[in-house]
């Protein structure tokens, strides 16, 4: 347990979103399920606010408070992989690059994250998408049982056979039922090679090349997966010199299949227009994985907002390409997720995750350094942009929420759901311990 006179305590409290700056009484530094259970039972028995840190990087900062406790994760980061079940076992501390090492080792994969240093158990409880979606599904689609800490300091099993209900909660309903203290994934076979990397054009050639985009992904096969970034080129070394710090349309591409049919599908793709240059290749998947994780280190200040969207028609095109010319911050972008494929397949009440009939889901990332005085500008950019595509808002994924209110919650799962996960929380969290997440309130608060 750390304070604030502990050498310790100001490391332990820090989270990937450097604008989040949060000062807890306690931090638990949890090893194992018993001291969780310690935990949350010292903070009933005190009545301390409650949050719940894991990968500590959710861009909400809710892993962190002030003045409560924090059952802190991080440090049981155990995995184990069953190759001959195809199955993986996880701690809640673990992150997405650990754990794909762990998976590959034995040609192994399942949805996660696009930045290895992610935690599992955020993305998770929050649905979960990434390169392997389209193929395989949401990352709570893989999860078959869970161990879980409930409000009341017991543990308790979620399976399709033990408590399929609270199994279907933890499937996107965020962390509002307990402290999973372990997540048991369904693998699928992949790699260790696979064709993956942008193709990158001028972003002035955006709006050609998204109308082009739009109809190439109505046809494109389950195996692929492609996210989109308008961004500011950084100066990473596998980029061109020539064109560090333009400003880029960038169609990144994951083929969960046999690389020369892979091949044949994007070729029209990446044949399309004039790009600046074309980094598709087979390639080790882990390396895919990380490549994404210089471009959103630790400690910088990050303001986000996102939408659903139903389509892509050529106003939203033109509206996004607009502003991310207008950005300022060299390292705030806008980030499109192409979902459909095995998203949409799923039952739309099968899980709490929610909208699979979206086409895509943006996600505007203002982005600025802790010393930079420009955090009033780039959030108002992020909203600009996503205040002129209100009239294509087709709720929202929840992890990509910010503290933004109820209805913005009750937007990420729709109203019958939403009275689904309250009736579970009334049965497992009625007097709302777990409510330092995008919180579903319990019908007596």
């Amino acid at each position: 347990m750390l304070t604030s006179s502990d050498a310790a305590f100001d490391d332990a409290r820090r989270i990937w979103n450097g604008a989040i700056d949060r000062k807890p009484a306690l931090i638990a530094q949890c090893t194992e399920a018993a001291d969780v259970i310690a935990a949350v039972r010292h903070a009933r028995q005190h009545e301390l606010l409650v949050s719940v840190r894991g990968g500590g990087h959710g861009v909400a900062g809710h892993a962190m408070n002030d003045g409560g406790i924090v059952v802190d994760l991080s440090q049981m980061r155990g995995v184990r992989v069953d190759p001959e079940s195809r199955t993986a076992v996880g701690e809640p501390g673990l992150l997405w690059g650990d754990f794909d090492q762990a998976t590959q080792a034995v040609g192994l994969a399942t949805t996660g994250g696009i930045v290895t240093h992610t935690g599992i158990a955020g993305l998770t409880l929050g649905g979960g998408i990434g390169w392997l979606m389209r193929a395989y599904g949401t990352t709570a689609d893989n999860l078959i049982a869970a161990d879980v800490v409930t409000a009341d300091g017991t543990l308790v099993h979620a399976s399709e056979q033990d408590d399929p209900e609270l199994l279907w909660g933890l499937r996107g309903g965020g962390g509002n039922f307990g402290v999973v203290t372990r997540f048991s994934y369904r693998l699928h076979q992949l790699g260790p090679n696979v064709l993956a990397g942008p193709v990158v054009w001028p972003m002035e050639d955006a709006p050609e090349v998204m109308r082009f985009y739009r109809e190439f992904c109505a046809s494109a096969p389950n195996q692929l997966t492609t996210i989109t970034q308008y961004r500011t080129l950084p100066a990473f070394p596998i980029f061109p010199a020539r064109f560090h710090g333009r400003k880029v349309l960038q169609i990144g591409s994951v083929w969960a299949g046999d690389i020369a049919e892979g091949q044949r599908i994007l070729a029209p793709l990446r044949g399309f227009g004039k790009p600046l240059f074309d980094l598709v290749a087979p390639k080790p998947y882990v390396a895919n994985q990380s490549a994404n994780d210089k471009a959103v280190p630790h400690g910088w200040h990050y303001y986000w907002k996102s939408t659903d969207l139903p389509d892509l028609d050529d106003e939203m095109i033109d509206i996004i390409t607009e502003h991310s010319l207008r950005m300022r911050s060299p390292r705030s972008y806008s980030i499109l997720f192409q979902l459909g494929g095995a998203v949409a397949s799923a039952g739309e009440d099968d899980t709490a995750y929610s909208h699979r009939a979206a086409s895509f889901n943006l996600n505007i990332n203002g982005v600025w350094l802790p010393d930079e005085d420009r955090g009033a500008e780039e959030s108002a950019w992020t909203r600009g942009l996503f205040d002129a595509l209100q009239p294509f808002h087709y709720g929202v994924y929840v992890n990509f929420l910010m503290d933004e209110g109820p209805e913005r919650v009750r937007q990420a799962y729709g109203e019958a759901k939403h009275r689904r996960l309250v009736a579970l929380k009334d049965l497992l969290d009625p007097d709302n311990v777990f409510r330092l997440n995008q919180n579903i309130a319990p019908s007596a608060v």
